[in-house]
């Protein structure tokens, strides 16, 4: 199986506010991205696109024009209380305990991102990696980076240095449970 990793186009919210699962809009800039996502896949030889249900992934997931699975294991991180608030405005005896150790601290009413990572390898052990289709998965940075930390054996508390842009897109090659990212990959 080839899957074809990509970030969501440029949410339509001021810098500096937590929104993870909160269900945004996107930017004016949409069709531009998304075109440049579109000159970088074979969309023509796509099987199947599986998209978190979330708008800012659901807009670009109907663009591909293919049959769409959407399913919730493939939300960004749940910030549960912190959902729309400014981070500034987030008080430092909940924050501080969350920055120091943010893989395994819960967020309150949220999760951590280990659970986030557990969702999303549950999603994807659930694929059929054997198959030689060319499938799409659109979806979130959290998502995304803890799926690749641990094809690559990145430890979480590190995978923040996995760099995707709006729009990125990271393949993966599939085959008898051996994964190979074969393009997009950028760690700093």
């Amino acid at each position: 199986m080839e899957i074809y990793l990509v970030r969501h186009t440029t949410p339509n919210i001021e810098k500096g506010i937590c929104y993870g699962q909160s269900d945004i809009g996107i930017t004016d800039s949409f069709h531009t991205e998304v075109q440049e996502i579109h000159s970088n896949i074979p969309v023509q030889e796509i099987s199947t696109v599986y998209s978190s249900p979330l708008q800012r992934c659901k807009l670009l997931a109907k663009t591909f024009k293919k049959e769409i699975h959407f399913d919730d294991r493939l939300k960004e991180l749940n910030f549960g209380d912190w959902e729309l608030r400014s981070w500034d405005c987030i008080h430092s005896k909940e924050l501080d305990p969350w920055m120091i150790d943010f893989v395994n601290v819960k967020v309150p009413n949220g999760e951590s991102y280990v659970m986030l990572q557990q969702r999303i390898l549950d999603f994807f052990t659930s694929l059929n990696h054997n198959s030689k289709e060319k499938n799409i998965i659109v979806s979130h940075a959290g998502t995304i980076r803890s799926l690749v930390s641990s094809i690559k054996n990145i430890p979480l508390k590190n995978s923040f240095n996995i760099k995707l842009d709006y729009g990125h897109i990271i393949t993966i090659k599939t085959s008898q449970n051996q994964f190979e990212i074969t393009s997009g990959l950028n760690v700093s």
